[in-house]
């Protein structure tokens, strides 16, 4: 997998909350932003979100497009933000919201290197620990992804 598919520029720490649709557009526009996908991959993201939930357990969703929209993705890439005041995501309680485009079948292994970084309790606690966006960036490249 390339090394650029999250760059310091796609990490963000917000103190506050935010709805799941406010989430999920953030997330669009970071990999919009990034050249990743088009301005059509949040409608994606909220057309899978209407099937299945992408809530993930241990505070993280990660929401992405569906099979039909593949062609709404330009390159893999990665956002990650963390809303420290939360987002309801469907009655669950997130805290982490990494938004995901794979190019091909990059997302697989995408989402694998997440679901590990994320299934791992103490390494949730220093994500959630980490002052700056930087911190955060160095903790979720450090673990592969």
């Amino acid at each position: 997998m390339s090394r650029d598919v999250l760059s310091v520029g796609q990490v963000r720490i917000h103190s506050g909350s935010a709805t799941r649709e406010e989430a999920m557009k953030e997330a669009a526009d970071i990999l919009e932003s990034a050249g990743a996908v088009t301005s059509a991959y949040f409608d994606a993201m909220q057309q899978r979100e209407e099937t299945v939930s992408t809530y993930m357990g241990n505070e993280l969703a990660i929401p992405h497009g569906t099979n039909e929209t593949k062609h709404t993705i330009l390159d893999s890439a990665l956002s990650v933000v963390r809303y420290d005041g939360g987002v309801d995501w469907g009655g669950e309680p997130v805290t982490f919201v990494v938004g995901i485009a794979g190019k091909g079948d990059e997302h697989l292994e995408i989402l694998s290197q997440i679901a590990i970084l994320f299934s791992d309790e103490d390494d949730v606690a220093k994500l959630k620990k980490a002052q700056t966006p930087e911190e955060l960036y160095a903790l979720v490249s450090a673990a592969g992804v």
